[in-house]
């Protein structure tokens, strides 16, 4: 793979870009009450997820990985799991402490990571973290559909996800801290 360049107007940038400007509009329809409102930021959040997984793919496809975008990346998914965790609070949607654990460990590793790069340390994600992402997209999704379609209860469906979430945030957040310590006394 070549090496980061500067080629801020790529596909995978202008979809990461996509990703934090739905954050806004997710926030706005999780305001408005009933089924409709929730459909919507479900199709929203879901749509702006997908782009989680399609622009690390075409960055790595078509060699168009970008310092940008190493940065946005998973700054957009911060953004848009912990705004859409916030607004589930006040909606009895999702527990507090559950949000703040995801967070916390979100807020935790960008930290370590930030410190390891300082030492010259890469952590890259491991299938944790890729599980981890994957689950918190899902159960967030059904948690901002919440109401019963098609004779699924979507908020029961998502708090199942949510708890499958959090296990793989734990272990994936732990999984760093590991890395980290064992890279840095090798070095």
């Amino acid at each position: 793979m070549s090496q980061p360049g500067n080629n801020y107007w790529s596909t995978p940038n202008l979809l990461t870009g996509a990703r934090i400007a739905a954050v806004p509009v997710v926030m706005v329809l999780l305001f408005f009450p009933g089924p409709l409102a929730s459909f919507l930021g479900a199709v929203c959040f879901m749509l702006a997820g997908a782009t989680d997984f399609l622009d690390g793919f075409l960055a790595r496809r078509h060699s168009l990985v970008s310092r940008l975008g190493k940065f946005m990346d998973p700054l957009a998914d911060k953004l848009l799991v912990s705004a859409a965790l916030i607004m589930l609070i006040p909606l009895g949607r999702v527990p507090a402490w559950m949000a703040f654990l995801i967070i916390g460990r979100e807020l935790a590793v960008t930290g370590l990571r930030g410190l390891a790069a300082t030492e010259g340390i890469i952590l890259a994600p491991d299938s944790w973290a890729k599980a981890k992402t994957l689950l918190q997209m899902m159960a967030l999704t059904a948690l901002i559909l919440n109401y019963s379609y098609v004779g699924i209860d979507f908020h029961e469906f998502g708090m199942a996800l949510l708890w499958l979430a959090l296990l793989a945030t734990l272990i994936s957040g732990a999984s760093y801290f590991w890395g980290f310590f064992k890279e840095y006394q090798d070095s």
